[in-house]
């Protein structure tokens, strides 16, 4: 049987119709309130989430993405009083590190975007704050250069010896997704995140997290499930719409992620158990993981090289990777960071997972339910096949809640 090819694709095979009074604008009062519609081996049951601890299949992992979302957008004024919007993508000076650039104290240059800019022709658009420690701070921003729709901004502040992670803490808003369109709110600081959340860094929260709460968790370890976690620093890619036509013009975006080495055992040891992917983030990951040590074998990445997986890199390599196991690629990575000597894994992925996708690490999926014409759309579709069309028509007729602060699903194919 021969593998689709997924640049061949057209996102217009994967719309539905999305009523805008279907998209959750709020998160329910209890997190573990929310809907959950189970999918096992093509059967259809409308659950509550609290269910499921009793839905999953016995002795599976579940794997979180333990990304914390950061207050990325500022509010600045220019000198005349008009506001300015600053979406801070991803730093570029001095560090490119996420984690580097959030230390960085007194002045730093990130790549943003610019919400009514057209007025801001040049000088510098101000912000006053007040930080964690009642001190009265200034934030200055200029904008050094514009390209494909994002701009480089200078960013410099006064206290000089705060990081910039508490400029942001202190002075920014939570990125609420573009199509909840309020302002953010205390409420939102709070369920915005996941209650694990740990690693700053993320642009939109990893939201099928959203739902768990610590007593589910408590649950889930009482009956035996295992737990890990990775990081992927969600981006705003993540709500970049696909305009071509066909999959091949479209630029994924490119994502940093973090997994130890103790992750890396833990998924070794597991295996051939089932492992559950908590949102399609911690699936990306995990996947990314397996095309890792293949580009390792592959002698494509050495170890001064960065490790990436490309958008195409599973399908480009597909016939080299057939007599490759998860195990060998888990074992050849742990390898390579025994070799550089250090205890994490730090790479970035562009991988996009559509129809035709064979899925290495994973067994199944909790999300919720994404945006028509999305590139989580077509991983949900790789997963399910077309039945992902069912679950999705269950789901409209049956009055689940989409998109961030909507329902979920528990996907077991």
């Amino acid at each position: 049987m021969t593998t689709p090819d997924p640049r061949q694709l057209s996102i217009h095979d994967f719309t539905y119709p999305l009523p805008p009074e279907r998209i959750a604008p709020e998160p329910l009062p209890d997190r573990a309130a929310s809907r959950l519609l189970l999918s096992r081996h093509g059967q259809l049951f409308d659950k509550q989430f609290r269910d499921l601890p009793g839905e999953l299949p016995p002795g599976a992992l579940l794997i979180f993405n333990d990304t914390r979302v950061v207050r990325a957008r500022l509010l600045a004024r220019r000198p005349t009083g008009g506001q300015v919007e600053l979406f801070c993508l991803e730093p570029v000076a001095p560090h490119r590190s996420l984690e580097l650039a959030l230390q960085q104290t007194g002045h730093c240059t990130w790549r943003c975007l610019v919400g009514n800019g057209r007025r801001w022709k040049e000088g510098p658009v101000t912000l006053e704050f007040t930080t964690s420690e009642g001190l009265t701070a200034t934030l200055t921003a200029v904008r050094q250069t514009q390209e494909a729709g994002t701009a480089l901004i200078d960013f410099r502040w006064e206290p000089a010896e705060l990081p910039f992670a508490e400029v942001l803490r202190t002075a920014g808003h939570l990125p609420l997704p573009p199509y909840i369109d309020r302002p953010d709110t205390a409420a939102d600081a709070v369920r915005y995140q996941t209650v694990y959340a740990a690693t700053e860094g993320a642009v939109a929260a990893p939201t099928a997290g959203l739902h768990f709460t610590p007593e589910i968790l408590a649950e889930l370890r009482e009956k035996g499930f295992e737990i890990g976690h990775v990081t992927l620093h969600v981006g705003a890619g993540t709500f970049q719409p696909v305009k071509a036509d066909r999959m091949a013009e479209h630029p994924m975006h490119t994502e940093p992620i973090l997994v130890t080495a103790a992750l890396l055992r833990q998924l070794l040891a597991h295996r051939p158990r089932p492992v559950i992917a908590v949102g399609t983030t911690s699936l990306r990951t995990l996947e990314t993981l397996y095309w890792l040590g293949v580009g390792l074998l592959k002698k494509e990445a050495g170890s001064n090289a960065e490790l990436l997986v490309t958008q195409w890199q599973p399908h480009e390599w597909a016939e080299a990777a057939a007599s490759i196991t998860p195990e060998t690629a888990l074992t050849t990575l742990l390898q390579h960071l025994e070799k550089i000597g250090t205890d994490t894994l730090e790479a970035r992925t562009q991988l996009l997972i559509a129809p035709g996708y064979r899925f290495r690490l994973v067994n199944g999926l909790i999300t919720n339910f994404h945006q028509p014409e999305s590139t989580l759309l077509l991983l949900v579709a790789a997963l399910l096949g077309p039945s992902w069309r069912v679950v999705y028509e269950h789901a409209l007729a049956h009055g689940y809640r989409f998109l961030s602060y909507g329902d979920s699903s528990l996907l077991l194919p």
